[in-house]
C-alpha cells in the first residue's frame, strides 16, 4: 500500500471541490479528534473502525472504495480529502494485528487496540450519541474497517512530519 501521501499532494486535480463532498469526521472534537487528524496528516493513521450501529444511526451507507472525503479537524475546518482504499465488516474478534497498528493511535496488539475501542464506544459521548446508555462491543459486534488514504492537503495545511 502507498503511504498516505502519495500520488503527490496538490491543491488541483480534476476531483470534487471539497465543499461538494461529504464530511470526515472522527471521534469527537477535542483531543482525541486532533490526534487522529494529526495521524491522519502524518501519514500514521491508514485505517479507521466504526461499529456498523453508527452507520444506521446516521442513516449513511457504508464507505465505498474510492470514496473522498472531507477531513475536518476539531474546529470544523476542513483540512484534507482523504480516500476510501478498502472496506470490510468484520466481527470484532475478527480485527487483526495490521488493522490495530495502521490505525495509528500507538497499538502494537490487538488487544490493546479493543481495549482502547471499547473504552470509546462505552463512553458517556458515544452512548448519548447511539442514544442508548447501556450500549457495549462484545467479540460479535459488527464493525467497519475502513483503509484510507490522503490525496490532497487543503489550503493552510502542510504535511506533518
Amino acid at each position: 500500500m502507498t503511504g498516505p501521501l502519495d500520488p503527490p499532494v496538490g491543491t488541483g486535480g480534476d476531483h470534487a471541490a471539497p465543499d461538494a463532498l461529504p464530511v470526515a469526521e472522527f471521534a469527537f472534537p477535542g483531543p482525541l479528534r486532533d490526534r487522529l487528524v494529526a495521524a491522519i496528516l502524518d501519514g500514521s493513521k491508514t485505517s479507521t473502525t466504526s461499529t456498523l450501529v453508527e452507520y444506521g444511526i446516521e442513516d449513511e451507507p457504508l464507505p465505498e472504495l474510492g470514496a473522498r472525503q472531507v477531513l475536518i479537524d476539531s474546529a470544523g475546518q476542513p483540512v484534507a480529502i482523504i480516500e476510501t482504499t478498502a472496506v470490510q465488516v468484520v466481527r470484532l474478534a475478527d480485527v487483526d494485528v495490521r488493522h490495530a497498528r495502521d490505525e495509528g493511535e500507538g497499538h502494537d496488539s490487538v488487544a490493546g487496540w479493543r481495549a482502547a475501542h471499547e473504552a470509546f464506544r462505552t463512553s458517556p459521548d458515544m452512548r448519548g450519541y447511539l442514544n442508548d446508555p447501556t450500549f457495549s462491543v462484545t467479540d460479535d459486534t459488527p464493525v467497519v474497517l475502513e483503509r484510507l488514504r490522503v490525496v490532497e492537503l487543503l489550503p493552510g495545511e502542510q504535511p506533518r512530519a
